[in-house]
Formats: structure tokens, C-alpha cells, sequence
């Protein structure tokens, strides 16, 4: 509108309306899509539980509509590389309009592919794998061989059940340590002249972050926590 950011502008019916640009999240909750977006309190716990660094050479499964992409792309930066693969035309090129748009056009350093992760992928020498599937563990084994050591796995699931099976399967793999599962509830509140209040509404279960981290098969013996 041809003002500074952050200045008033009152529409032709008398409204007055403060001009922003939209913050990442703002746009994740209301970008175009195609299956359920990631709530950007969920992507924040993404970026920092799968540790994504400045040049990080990521592989994301499960591209939807893209809001974690972005998250991605903005965390490993110029440097480094996202690779994102999906099952559906229709959602890929959803993803790729959703994050031009907030990336100001199409970032060099993102690939995006039709493919089945559960069937296996050609990418080598990953340090972070970023899964949004129903049924991650059938990518196990693929991203125990795709990741370097010290890598990370990292799932988005909705149920605890899904998280049961990924955390057994990851443990049956032998080469996962560290695999932990966390959980993140947001309540805002409403801070007033003369009230202090929680608000009446709050986001509650999205889904779990489970983490693990890609090491040496550890030595067999009489640990008291492999029986469980």
C-alpha cells in the first residue's frame, strides 16, 4: 500500500486496519492446502528437537501442504539442502506454490519428488530425516543406511499408538539411541488493564515429535533395559 510496515490504514468503509506482513505462522495456519497443516508450535519443536541446522542436508517425507518445508528451508539455510518427497501430484505442487509464496520464489536449494519413502530413496550422507507418514517405521531401515552418524530421525504422529510401533521398530533396528517422544500443548493468555486471565480456548494435542539419533549398534550384555 505504499506505507512503512506497521502503519494504520483505514479502508473506504471507515475500518482501521493495522498493515503487517504475515509471519510464518500466520501463513502456515491459513496458507491454500490439501491435508492438515504442522501448527507452528509443532514446527518450532521440529526445528529445534531434530536439531536443523544452517547447511543441513535434510530429507522430509510426507511434503503436504508444505508449512513444514518452509520451516526447513529457513533453518538450514542458503547452504544447505531439502529434499522432500511425497505420494500425490496434487499435494507436491500445492507445497511448491505454497512455499514460493513465502520464500519469494522457487529456493535452488529444494528438491521436490514423487516417490514412496517406504519403498526406499536414493539420497546418501542425510543428517536430518523429517518424517509426516502414517506408518514411519517402514522407513526405518532406509534412513538407518541414508543417515550419517549422529544423524536424526525425526516423526510427526497424531496417535500414541503409531508412536509405540515407531519406537519399537526403531529399537529393534539396533543402530537408534536417544529416541525420546514429546508432546506440546499452547494456552495463550489474555493480559487486560485490570484482568490476567488464561484464555478460554487453547490448542491442545496436535500430535508427538519422536526423536532418535543414528549410532553404533551398542555392545549386547546385562542391561536391565533391554527386556523392555
Amino acid at each position: 500500500v505504499g506505507l512503512p510496515e506497521g502503519s494504520w490504514v483505514t479502508t473506504s468503509r471507515g475500518h482501521l486496519l493495522l498493515a503487517v506482513r504475515p509471519t510464518m505462522g500466520d501463513y502456515t495456519r491459513l496458507m491454500p492446502r490439501t491435508a492438515t497443516v504442522v501448527y507452528p508450535k509443532d514446527l518450532g519443536a521440529i526445528i529445534v528437537n531434530g536439531d536443523i541446522f544452517p547447511g543441513a542436508y535434510v530429507l522430509e517425507a510426507g511434503v503436504g501442504s508444505g508449512a513444514v518445508t518452509i520451516a526447513l528451508l529457513r533453518a538450514v539455510g542458503e547452504q544447505g539442502r531439502v529434499v522432500s518427497y511425497d505420494l500425490r501430484d496434487d499435494m507436491a505442487h500445492r507445497a511448491l506454490k505454497n512455499v514460493d509464496a513465502i520464500m519469494g520464489g522457487h529456493p535452488p536449494n529444494l528438491a521436490i519428488k514423487l516417490g514412496d519413502v517406504y519403498s526406499g530413496f536414493e539420497e546418501e550422507g542425510l543428517d536430518r530425516i523429517v518424517l509426516d507418514l502414517p506408518e514411519p517405521w517402514h522407513v526405518v531401515s532406509h534412513a538407518s543406511a541414508g543417515l550419517v552418524p549422529g544423524g536424526i530421525l525425526l516423526s510427526f504422529l497424531p496417535t500414541i499408538l503409531q508412536v509405540h510401533d515407531l519406537t519399537q521398530c526403531l529399537r529393534r533396528e539396533r543402530t537408534f539411541q536417544l529416541i525420546e517422544t514429546t508432546e506440546l500443548l499452547l494456552r495463550t493468555w489474555s493480559v487486560g488493564t485490570r484482568s490476567v486471565r488464561p484464555s478460554h480456548r487453547m490448542v491442545g494435542h496436535t500430535g508427538f515429535i519422536t526423536t532418535a539419533r543414528k549410532c553404533s549398534i551398542r555392545p549386547t550384555g546385562n542391561t536391565d533395559d533391554e527386556k523392555y
